[in-house]
């Protein structure tokens, strides 16, 4: 998942899609949306954890994804993936924003990291909480051990450092909802009434600002954790993205 390629297909032909995760996430979680697309698509993973600064982070985008990108963003990836757009409109060709609000944090969600934030600096990390894990997925997942279980080992391997750098440098997100009119290029924003995080009316507040926008609202599906919580969901609605650009044909098969 992890080889780089020149533009936007991969060698054998298949779309490329270039993924920016959200905080503590790395390749593993792309794993079960990349089962769901199948082969017709290869998903290149932007390592965001390598970065310790907001532009080491935006360096990492710039060098791992397409001249012409098709570019999706998870969560922080997500909101990163829509400044990097506005930076670099002739790089982006298409954009797929998930669970991510261009208004930034919420307020209550910025308390919250920087109540991590102190606690970290003062303590060892333990791993992804329970209280945590309730904020970021739907009820009906938090006993799925599949799923809970990739989100806290991919916390203990990534670790404190990465998690207070991407805390310490993305808690301040400067509102773009302003900025969203002078994208042109397709934009598909995908969330969760559910998610807890992220209020499903900005989504709508983006989808109609953006020029070139197609909406989707997941109902009693997921939480904040869509690509694990709702990969089939989600893989259908990047899948009818790309169709609407022409870049499928009709049965779901790469299009030359």
């Amino acid at each position: 998942m992890t080889d780089t390629y020149p533009g936007e297909h991969a060698h054998d032909g298949s779309i490329r899609l270039d993924c920016i995760p959200g905080t503590l996430c790395d390749a593993r979680m792309w794993s079960p949306l990349a089962a769901a697309l199948g082969h017709a698509v290869h998903l290149q993973h932007v390592p965001l954890h390598e970065a310790r600064t907001r532009g080491q982070m935006q360096a990492l985008i710039a060098s791992h994804s397409a001249p012409q990108s098709h570019l999706v963003g998870f969560s922080l990836g997500a909101y990163l993936a829509l400044e990097h757009a506005l930076a670099h409109p002739q790089r982006v060709k298409s954009l797929t924003l998930i669970a991510n609000s261009a208004k930034g944090l919420q307020p209550e969600e910025i308390a919250t990291r920087q109540r991590i934030v102190a606690m970290l600096e003062r303590n060892a990390y333990a791993g992804i909480t329970r209280q945590r894990l309730r904020e970021l997925l739907h009820p009906s997942h938090l006993q799925d051990a599949a799923i809970t279980g990739l989100i806290q080992q991919m916390g203990l391997d990534l670790g404190k450092d990465v998690l207070l750098a991407q805390f310490m440098t993305t808690i301040d997100r400067p509102d773009l909802m302003a900025r969203l009119p002078e994208l042109s290029c397709p934009v598909l924003i995908v969330g969760a009434e559910d998610d807890k995080l992220v209020n499903a009316d900005d989504l709508r507040a983006m989808a109609a600002r953006l020029p070139r926008a197609t909406l989707c609202l997941l109902a009693g599906e997921s939480g904040h954790m869509l690509p694990l919580e709702a990969p089939g969901a989600l893989a259908a609605a990047i899948r009818a993205h790309l169709e609407a650009m022409g870049n499928f044909n009709d049965n779901g098969g790469h299009r030359a």
